[in-house]
């Protein structure tokens, strides 16, 4: 159900909102604000909102205005140079409402703001070596914010994040020279992701991998010879595709055993 679908106006505090107390009975005339629809007593944002959408200048007579909701929709309509002021504010929705509308130079002191969705937020504007003091976040979804957005060449510097969340991103974006790195983690599941994007050519070192799912890997693309042990694999998902690849190769059951000697030597 949306808020205009609610047939009652109430105030932040509880109270009926009534348009004959109101200041604004010049919008009332122009039908530049509605009960129920757009109106910046209502206890809800959207309402609020769209009162700002269609009396913008106003926005500025209300972001210091006791209720919350109130101040973060009028952040996103009022001069950008009465916005810094806002950064301060008690509530995360006004920082951000703030933050997301300021030059770069303005929010890099967000970056430690006490409320980790406006790191989060922080982290998702800012781009190259600004975000370098975010890896240490002590949160681990901003530190996944940081390792979406940081260049590539860098995320070898979170190579060893103690979040497998973390890392998983950092093996789905990090420069193929340094994934063998990550092949070697210790959750499968960052294996895999770096497994992923490893050429056929790299994927015999994960031969051995204790997950299936990284023999599986393997078995799919490493080459013909290297998979020859695969299709004796305790795993019958990984047995069969390594068999069928190799069979439709032309090459028999009795070729996996030479080949298996080989890559043994």
């Amino acid at each position: 159900m949306s808020t205009d679908d609610i047939d009652e106006a109430i105030d932040w505090r509880g109270n009926a909102v009534h348009c004959a107390a109101c200041i604004h009975q010049d919008r009332l005339k122009e039908e530049r604000c509605k009960l129920l629809r757009a109106c910046v007593h209502d206890r809800y944002a959207r309402r609020i909102d769209r009162f700002f959408d269609w009396n913008p200048d106003l926005a500025r007579d209300y972001i210091t205005h006791d209720y919350f909701e109130v101040r973060a929709c009028a952040a996103k309509a009022a001069e950008v140079f009465l916005l810094p002021a806002m950064l301060d504010d008690p509530e995360e929705a006004v920082r951000w409402s703030a933050a997301r509308r300021l030059p770069r130079r303005y929010i890099l002191r967000l970056r430690n703001d006490p409320h980790r969705e406006v790191r989060i937020r922080i982290a998702l504007r800012l781009e190259g070596t600004d975000l370098l003091p975010m890896m240490s976040d002590e949160d681990y979804a901003v530190r996944q914010a940081v390792a979406k957005k940081l260049p590539p060449d860098l995320l070898v510097l979170m190579i060893n994040d103690a979040d497998a969340g973390v890392r998983r991103v950092v093996a789905s974006r990090i420069e193929r020279a340094a994934l063998a790195r990550l092949t070697i983690d210790r959750d499968p599941v960052v294996r895999l992701e770096a497994a992923k994007r490893q050429g056929p050519g790299d994927l015999q070192a994960l031969l051995n991998d204790p997950d299936w799912r990284i023999r599986y890997e393997v078995a799919q693309r490493a080459a013909l010879d290297v998979i020859a042990r695969l299709a004796e694999d305790e795993d019958p998902l990984v047995r069969e595709c390594a068999s069928e690849r190799r069979k439709a190769a032309g090459l028999s059951a009795s070729s996996n055993i030479v080949a298996q000697k080989r890559s043994d030597q």
